[in-house]
């Protein structure tokens, strides 16, 4: 097993000007093998953001998979006490969870399973556990990234166990935020300046470029068409760099 493997991309701030800044990502690492009671554990970190991201495997799938012969994966997302400046509460299910919970583990659900072939992975259910450690902005993006290791690392387990032929994973999946403050385009937005963003987005991508979720809304003022494209365009290069930082944190 990997162990405690740390992937870093720096920012460079000396010489280059803000424009070239705007479009760099956080600095990110990625490090293994947490936790011994899960399939596969691992830290996320980008920026100040900290995720836990775990694999839990069922031999089991949904009642309305039962006898299909396709798996399942899904994903839950917490934010723990003493992620934010101010102690955030425990949720739970069956105390009631906050809308924003439940909307940001569905989009972390619906993006990694556009991650994996569900007949080759048999029927059973890999449960992706994202629990916030330290929030400063792009917590569901740094979910979903971690997220896919996490699930890659499972899906190699079942691999090496003979559990399944072959590898379920079909594609790389990564996410980053993008905003426009005070006019200008910024990627990979900390709490600070999602706060103070005109327009705030998010976009999920594959290793090849292609789109599987965008979340973008005008928190100020409505946005062009153009400045929506530079996003895009940003957010592309920037989950670019995230995907070589996965490969390369798995050796592929």
């Amino acid at each position: 097993m990997i162990n405690s493997l740390c992937i870093q991309i720096k920012k460079q701030h000396t010489g280059e000007n803000m424009d070239k800044l705007s479009q760099d990502i956080r600095n990110v690492s990625i490090s293994f093998d947490l936790l011994t009671n899960v399939e596969s554990s691992c830290l996320i970190k980008v920026g100040n953001t900290s995720v836990i991201c775990k694999a839990t495997i069922e031999e089991t799938v949904p009642p309305f998979l039962r006898k299909s012969g396709m798996g399942w994966v899904t994903a839950e997302y917490g934010m723990l006490p003493g992620s934010t400046s101010e102690r955030m509460r425990r949720e739970s299910k069956q105390v009631g969870q906050s809308g924003r919970t439940q909307e940001i583990q569905r989009l972390i659900g619906r993006s990694l399973r556009v991650a994996v072939d569900r007949v080759a992975l048999g029927e059973r259910q890999i449960i992706i556990d994202c629990d916030v450690i330290e929030a400063d902005g792009g917590t569901r993006c740094a979910s979903i990234c971690g997220g896919w290791v996490a699930l890659k690392l499972a899906t190699n387990s079942l691999v090496r166990s003979g559990q399944i032929k072959f590898d379920p994973i079909i594609r790389h999946v990564a996410a980053i935020s993008c905003g426009i403050i005070d006019g200008e385009p910024k990627l990979d937005l900390n709490y600070q300046e999602d706060s103070a963003a005109w327009t705030d987005a998010n976009f999920v991508m594959d290793d090849r470029g292609g789109l599987i979720e965008i979340q973008c809304s005008a928190e100020k003022k409505p946005f062009s068409k153009e400045e929506f494209e530079t996003m895009f365009s940003m957010a592309s290069k920037g989950i670019e760099k995230i995907v070589k930082i996965q490969k390369s944190a798995l050796n592929e």
